[in-house]
């Protein structure tokens, strides 16, 4: 699973953390109609919590609000959740970036960490057991897998200012982490058991982003050996018809953040679609209204 690939783009370490506890005497615990989530669905982290969140069925007690695919005020972030960050972290040095959970209470933010937040949705509260006792390594394995397997060497395969020997070593890392994941799907509709968890949120957003965002950059021969994983993509398509997860695609979206992000140019695999999402998204359309704290209120 481990590679020689670390992420390109370095990790930045979330600036708030806070996390919900059992019960009261914890400070932030999981009261109804208390928190808030503020996410971007073209973010891979957004479309994480997005997911986990309609799979626990949280719409009634935990609102969200969907955040335009870029922010609008460019490096500093959404200019909604501004107040948030300054109640939280006086005159907060950095952008005012989502995804995020924020406490209706107290005006402000619990955590932008978004492996954390997914954590405290799925334990603190009621519903489907997506962090199963016991599972907590193997869900943590798959994560570094998708982020050290998959999503860096893809990233390295298709970037044009390395040498061809270290993109096809990247290739090459990439290939075997989805030849893994083919021979653990033998025979299994999920990962870990006969429902989805939070392991199969990681993977499926991190299958997205290689098909609507990484393939971009690569050539057609490495896109045919990326495809000819038939057991993943498969289940790829699957969850898609799922509708907590294929509602929450933002396809044009993903192209935007995409494109308004890459310095790289297009490769002969950019036409070559793995996945039809949008054939496969539930039809299930999400009804949006105009939110007054900004961004849009899913429903």
């Amino acid at each position: 699973m481990s590679s020689s690939f670390p992420s390109v783009v370095p990790a930045v370490v979330p600036s708030l953390r806070g996390r919900i506890g059992h019960d009261a005497r914890s400070g932030f615990y999981p009261a109804s109609h208390r928190y808030r989530l503020h996410l971007a669905l073209s973010c891979p982290h957004g479309l994480q919590i997005a997911v986990t969140h309609s799979l626990l069925g949280l719409d009634e007690i935990l609102p969200v609000t969907l955040l335009p695919a870029l922010p609008d005020a460019g490096g500093d972030g959404y200019l909604a959740l501004r107040p948030l960050y300054e109640a939280s972290s006086h005159q907060h040095p950095g952008p005012a970036k989502a995804p995020l959970l924020s406490d209706g209470w107290s005006g402000r933010i619990v955590s932008t960490d978004p492996a954390e937040i997914l954590t405290d949705l799925a334990r603190r509260f009621r519903g489907p057991d997506l962090y199963p006792r016991g599972a907590e390594s193997a869900i943590d394995t798959v994560a570094l897998l998708c982020e050290r397997s998959i999503d860096a060497p893809a990233q390295c395969a298709g970037r044009a200012d390395t040498g061809t020997a270290v993109r096809e070593a990247a290739l090459r890392v990439l290939v075997e982490g989805l030849a893994l994941i083919e021979r653990r799907l033998e025979g299994r509709d999920h990962l870990l058991g006969e429902e989805p968890t939070l392991a199969d949120v990681r993977l499926w957003a991190t299958l997205v982003q290689l098909d609507t965002v990484h393939r971009w950059h690569l050539d057609a021969t490495a896109v045919h050996r990326i495809a000819d994983h038939p057991r993943v993509w498969a289940y790829a398509r699957r969850l898609a018809g799922h509708p907590a997860f294929g509602r929450h695609l933002d396809l044009d979206g993903i192209a935007l953040r995409h494109h308004s992000r890459c310095l790289g140019k297009e490769a002969a695999g950019a036409a070559m679609q793995i996945v039809d999402w949008a054939e496969h998204a539930h039809p299930l359309v999400r009804q949006q209204v105009d939110d007054p704290a900004g961004g849009r209120r899913a429903r």
